[in-house]
């Protein structure tokens, strides 16, 4: 059987499809997008002026992202790898590839502006990983396209502050060598630059915040949440959302990280003489105990500070 009729077969058979995500991914692209294994279809290129468009559209991805890209480049690069970093949509924004094998890589469509979309190239890491959002290794012949079986991908997708899939980042080789193990190592790096690419973007978009690590046991991607002065959760990534259970609604409605952490022991109850202990505190301290410096930064007297600090049994 070619590659073609066991494309064919597999997309058609619900069970095989229901287990496996490339099989839901080969029957995606035959009931949804309208595909046959056997067209020469290459990617859809943008022309100069969407290319960048969508590049200005990415412009804190890329910022964010660049320096991961160059250090992930750094170690495969010499390997016979291409690495591509894409919008949401699987538009290649930036690629890094070994002047050597850019014939090769043009050739497939690896290249910058190019769409990698499962509806435009059927089955393959970029496209898949985005669709199925989690990241995925497409090896040879699980594309969909006979044209791309000489392919291996591993790809992992990129969250932005709010866990919403917004962009993808890819390598891929055609070297005959690499087998399961290779592309098992490549897939951990992509996943450890993704990961490092959410934590990026979630620190500028909290920029001047407190960014809290939330333990999540059993998490690859970062788990952080972003908290304002009053201790009030301001934002979350997927991995503390899930490992918190909470969503944009239940952020805007105000929750203190503590109650999410459990830092506060229980049966404890909040009152206001805490909170301006806690307050009072964190100012001497940071006057090194200088009251009087710590009354100025208050706004208040030395009379006054000392009265309160009586009042409240701080030493």
């Amino acid at each position: 059987m070619n590659h073609s009729d066991h494309v064919q077969a597999v997309a058609h058979h619900a069970s095989a499809a229901a287990s496996s995500p490339v099989a839901a991914s080969w029957r995606r692209c035959v009931t949804v997008h309208g595909l046959s294994p056997e067209e020469a279809r290459s990617p859809l290129r943008l022309d100069e002026r969407a290319f960048r468009f969508a590049r200005e559209e990415n412009g804190a991805l890329l910022e964010e992202a660049r320096g991961e890209i160059d250090r992930l480049f750094a170690t495969v690069g010499k390997a016979g790898c291409c690495l591509l970093l894409t919008d949401g949509n699987g538009v290649a924004l930036e690629r890094r590839g070994a002047a050597g094998d850019d014939d090769d890589f043009r050739g497939i469509g690896l290249w910058s502006g190019t769409l990698w979309s499962e509806a435009s190239v059927g089955t393959n890491g970029i496209g898949t990983a985005i669709a199925d959002e989690r990241p995925i290794v497409i090896y040879r012949d699980q594309h969909f396209l006979s044209r791309n079986t000489g392919l291996s991908c591993a790809t992992a997708p990129i969250r932005d502050h709010r866990g919403r899939v917004t962009a993808a980042i890819d390598i891929s080789t055609c070297r005959d060598d690499a087998g399961e193990m290779a592309m098992s190592i490549l897939s951990q790096a992509v996943r450890d630059a993704a990961a490092r690419i959410e934590s990026n973007l979630f620190h500028r978009a909290f920029r001047g915040h407190r960014v809290l690590l939330v333990p999540a046991e059993g998490k690859a991607s970062p788990a952080l949440l972003a908290i304002d002065r009053d201790d009030l959760v301001l934002g979350a990534t997927r991995a503390a959302r899930l490992t918190l259970g909470i969503d944009d609604v239940r952020i805007a409605a105000g929750i203190p990280a503590s109650d999410l952490l459990h830092d506060r022991p229980s049966g404890e109850h909040e009152n206001l003489d805490d909170a301006e202990r806690a307050a009072l505190r964190r100012v001497l301290s940071r006057a090194s105990g200088n009251v009087s410096a710590a009354a100025e930064c208050l706004g208040i007297s030395r009379a006054t500070l000392y009265r309160k600090m009586k009042k409240l049994s701080i030493d």
